[in-house]
């Protein structure tokens, strides 16, 4: 039985044995970059953990954690998409596929690829430059070509928003014309209020002044204001109204949480002390008509 099988054992080293080497070594690379790319996305989430975690209470780590979590996601997805290409590079080679004429050929057709997908191009270069520049993070509230709403994802060739109805828009970088970032650094809340022509504007200046000083000795809102309440003056006079404009420095994104607040607050601080928020009024004047007057009898 010995001498039978062993030419099968020579026909199998000879023929299946290269074979059987070459799937090992596949396997292995793609072993190998399934590990690098979960060791790769661990650090990158520890990295953006520790950053968040030192950023609870500093406004200014707050915004450049904003950062670094933009700046991993494009990280982290770059770095995979190189690992994998490498990994098929290499499993080429072990395939005995002839790599180099490959990836010369890939690099032509990748110019020629160019010259028809210059939109694209254009997505991606826009992209890295609004990444780059600091421009918007995930996490802001942004306006993009007047759209407004929280920047949910950024890549190198979109820009993803979400709005206040839930509604997703998606901007192509390169398409992007006007971009306006309401939650960079700190954010405002400008107050327009209007009050009747016959009110003492400064008696309602004195208590917008009050209103704001006693929010900002809040527990609750206090916090989530930099600076007391600016208060400009008399800005303009409208048709029943004369507007009185102000303004609350807020940390990023809470203007809107202290506005609402500040608004609840001075109606009813006006209301005690009777002072008219007016509406939209109009006045008439009726002339009385004396008639065509008589003329001579005849």
């Amino acid at each position: 039985m010995r001498p039978a099988m062993q030419p099968a054992q020579t026909f199998f080293l000879s023929h299946w044995q290269p074979y059987a080497y070459t799937a090992a070594r596949v396997l292995v690379v793609i072993l190998g970059g399934l590990v690098l790319a979960a060791l790769v996305k661990s650090a990158i989430r520890r990295m953006r953990a520790r950053l968040t975690a030192r950023a609870e209470d500093n406004m200014d780590l707050v915004e450049g954690s904003k950062r670094v979590d933009t700046l991993a996601r494009l990280l982290e997805q770059t770095a995979i998409i190189a690992i994998w290409a490498l990994v098929v590079i290499i499993v080429l080679g072990q395939l005995g596929v002839a790599v180099g004429p490959l990836l010369a050929g890939a690099g032509i057709a990748g110019v020629a690829l160019g010259f028809g997908a210059q939109t694209l191009v254009r997505d991606v270069i826009s992209g890295f430059f609004l990444i780059l520049e600091n421009q918007v993070r995930v996490g802001d509230v942004a306006k993009v070509n007047g759209t407004a709403g929280l920047v949910e994802r950024i890549t190198l060739r979109t820009i993803v928003l979400r709005d206040l109805s839930g509604t997703v828009h998606v901007f192509p970088n390169g398409a992007v014309s006007t971009l306006s970032n309401m939650t960079s650094g700190w954010s405002a809340f400008i107050v327009d209020l209007g009050i009747a022509y016959h009110e003492d504007t400064d008696v309602v200046v004195d208590i917008m002044k009050q209103v704001g000083n006693e929010l900002k000795a809040d527990p609750t809102f206090g916090p989530l204001m930099i600076a007391d309440i600016e208060v400009f003056g008399v800005d303009r006079f409208d048709d029943s109204a004369v507007i009185i404009k102000a303004r609350l420095k807020t940390r990023a994104g809470k203007q809107l949480d202290v506005g609402r607040e500040f608004n609840r607050r001075i109606k009813k601080a006006l209301d005690a002390r009777g002072i008219e928020i007016p509406f939209p009024q109009r006045t008439i004047h009726v002339l009385q008509s004396q008639g065509p007057t008589a003329g001579p009898k005849a």
